[in-house]
């Protein structure tokens, strides 16, 4: 009876704490409807991601054009351009 005792506040501990390590980080939360934010989100690094160009391709389809080109004997610039380094 005493070991059924013990695992049970073991358990009881086990999640005391879980829910414990939950509420205490900084993450956010639903209150009545509204998405809050974190309670450090003032202290948070700021991550930001400048726009692209609109259409991501462009160096593929310049290729493709150019390629087009040479094979129809159109293209007077002479032999094909090396590649640049891939954009992300």
């Amino acid at each position: 009876m005493a070991i059924h005792k013990l695992f049970e506040s073991k358990r009881f501990a086990l999640v005391g704490c879980a829910l414990l390590g939950m509420t205490a980080v900084g993450c956010q939360t639903t209150v009545g409807g509204q998405t809050l934010p974190s309670a450090y989100y003032l202290n948070d690094d700021v991550q930001y991601f400048p726009m692209g160009p609109e259409f991501r391709l462009s160096r593929q389809v310049e290729a493709l054009e150019a390629y087009k080109l040479r094979q129809q004997g159109l293209d007077q610039s002479g032999p094909a351009p090396t590649p640049g380094p891939p954009v992300n």
